[in-house]
C-alpha cells in the first residue's frame, strides 16, 4: 500500500480519514500519532505507545510493497527499497509486489506479467536477504482479495468517495467508466497492511496520513466484532486486527523530479528526463544528471527553501555515496553546477552498477526467482490464513469442520 513509492502504501489522498465524518458509534479512533525514540537502522516510529521490545524472541513485523506498473526508478529505491534492507536485522519483513493494485487502471496484460517478475528481481538485486525476509507475489496470497471484501463490507462508502485520488483518477477514465475497483482498491490497501497483522509500515515523514484508512479500518473491525462478541463465539476475545504504525527513515524518504525540486520522482510523469531509472545505462544516467534542473546560485547548499533542486541533489548524492551531510555540505559548498553534476553522475552509476549487474543474473534463473516467490508465498500464505480465520469466527461465519 504507480510504482507506488515507498511503496504502493503511499498512494492514498493525504486527506485524512478523521475528517470524513467517522460518526459511526462503534468507532474508537486510534490514538494519534505522535514521535517516540529512534528504531532500527537510521528509522524511527511515529507510534501511539512506543514499541513493546520486552521480549526479544518476538520480531516486530514491518510489511512494504511496490506496483510492478513502469520501471522502478530512483525515487522508489532510495525512498522505499534501500530502506527495506536497513530493517531486515530488525524486524520481521514481507515484501510484497501488489499485482492487484495494478488492474485498477487499464492494464497491458503482457507487460502485467514481465513487470511483475522484474520488479521482483530487483527487489532481490537491491538487497532484499530472503533468508531474513519474505518476497512475493500479492496475486499469490488470495487472502488479499477475500479479506478486502470483508472489510469492504465495514467501510463506509463516504470514505472512498471523499477521496482525493479517487476524484482525481475517476475524472480522468470518464466519471461513470471509472471501475469499481479504482474505488475500493484504498481497501485492499488497508487489507494488504491489517492481513500480516503488521506493526509498522516504512512510509515518508510526509506520508504518516497515508495509513489512516488502514488504522481506522482495523479499529472499527475490532470494535464490531471483537472483544467478547468474539469470544461468545469461541475465539479469544480481544483485538482481531493489530493497529500499524508508520515507520520513517531519517533520509531518502522523499526522491524529487530532476525536472522539477518540487515534486516527486514519479514514474507516471509524462518526461523520462524526470527520473533515473533502476536499469538505466551509464551514459543515460550522466545524462539525465547533465540536463537536470538547477539554479543560479553560487555554491551548494541544503536546505533552503529557495533551491529544491540543489537540496535533492546533494541528498541524492549524500545517500548514494553513504557520506553524512555534514561531509558532503563541506565537499560540495563551494562547487559549481558543473563540477558537480558529474561528480552526482559517477557515484550514481557506482552505486546501481551492482544492482544492475544482480538483476541480470537473477532474471537470467527463472526457476531460482520463482522458487523464492512461492516460499514468500507459503509464509505469507501462513499468516494470512491465521488472519482470516479468526475474521471469519469474529463476524459469525459457519466454521468448516477441519475433520472434514
Amino acid at each position: 500500500m504507480a510504482h507506488a513509492t515507498l511503496s504502493h502504501f503511499l498512494t492514498l489522498s493525504s486527506s485524512r480519514f478523521s475528517r470524513l465524518g467517522h460518526s459511526s458509534r462503534f468507532l474508537r479512533k486510534p490514538a494519534p500519532l505522535s514521535p517516540v525514540p529512534l528504531t532500527g537502522d537510521g528509522f524511527r516510529c511515529c507510534c501511539s505507545a512506543a514499541a513493546d521490545q520486552t521480549s526479544p524472541s518476538v520480531m516486530k513485523r514491518a510489511v512494504s510493497g511496490v506496483q510492478p506498473t513502469g520501471s522502478v526508478h530512483l525515487g522508489n529505491y532510495l525512498g522505499a527499497i534501500k530502506n527495506w534492507v536497513a530493517l531486515q536485522d530488525t524486524y520481521e519483513t514481507l515484501f510484497i509486489i501488489v499485482d492487484l493494485h495494478a488492474i485498477t487502471l487499464p492494464h497491458d496484460t503482457q507487460q502485467l506479467r514481465k513487470s511483475t517478475r522484474d520488479t521482483a528481481a530487483l527487489y532481490l538485486a537491491c538487497g532484499v536477504d530472503i533468508s531474513k525476509a519474505s518476497v512475493f507475489v500479492q496475486s499469490h496470497v488470495r487472502a488479499h482479495s477475500e479479506l478486502m471484501f470483508l472489510l469492504c463490507s465495514s467501510t463506509p462508502i463516504g470514505w472512498l468517495q471523499k477521496m482525493t485520488q479517487f476524484k482525481e483518477k475517476s475524472r480522468k477514465e470518464g466519471g461513470e467508466n471509472a471501475s469499481v475497483s479504482l474505488l475500493t482498491y484504498p481497501v485492499l490497501m488497508a487489507a494488504d497492511i491489517v492481513l500480516y497483522q503488521t506493526d509498522f509500515v516504512p512510509v515518508g515523514e510526509d506520508q504518516k496520513q497515508h495509513l489512516e484508512l488502514a488504522r481506522d479500518l482495523a479499529q472499527r473491525v475490532n470494535n464490531l466484532y471483537g472483544g467478547r462478541k468474539w469470544k461468545k463465539l469461541g475465539g479469544r476475545g480481544g483485538s482481531i486486527f493489530k493497529i500499524p504504525e508508520p515507520l520513517i527513515p531519517q533520509v531518502g524518504a522523499r526522491v524529487m523530479s530532476l525536472t522539477d525540486g518540487l515534486s516527486k520522482m514519479s514514474k507516471s510523469a509524462p518526461s523520462d528526463q524526470s527520473r533515473i531509472n533502476l536499469l538505466d545505462s551509464k551514459d543515460l544516467i550522466a545524462d539525465k544528471i547533465k540536463r537536470c534542473k538547477t539554479d543560479s546560485f553560487a555554491g551548494l547548499e541544503f536546505d533552503n527553501a529557495e533551491r529544491p533542486e540543489c537540496n535533492n541533489l546533494l541528498s541524492v548524492y549524500q545517500i548514494v555515496s553513504g557520506k553524512t551531510k555534514e561531509e558532503v555540505m563541506e565537499e560540495c559548498k563551494d562547487m559549481s553546477w558543473g563540477t558537480f553534476k558529474p561528480l552526482l553522475a559517477d557515484a550514481l552509476i557506482e552505486h546501481l552498477n551492482p544492482i544492475q549487474i544482480r538483476y541480470q543474473e537473477i532474471t537470467e534463473d527463472r526457476a531460482y526467482l520463482n522458487k523464492v516467490l512461492s516460499e514468500g508465498a507459503d509464509r505469507a500464505t501462513e499468516i494470512a490464513d491465521a488472519t482470516l480465520h479468526n475474521l471469519h469466527q469474529a463476524m459469525g461465519f459457519y466454521m468448516r469442520d477441519s475433520s472434514d
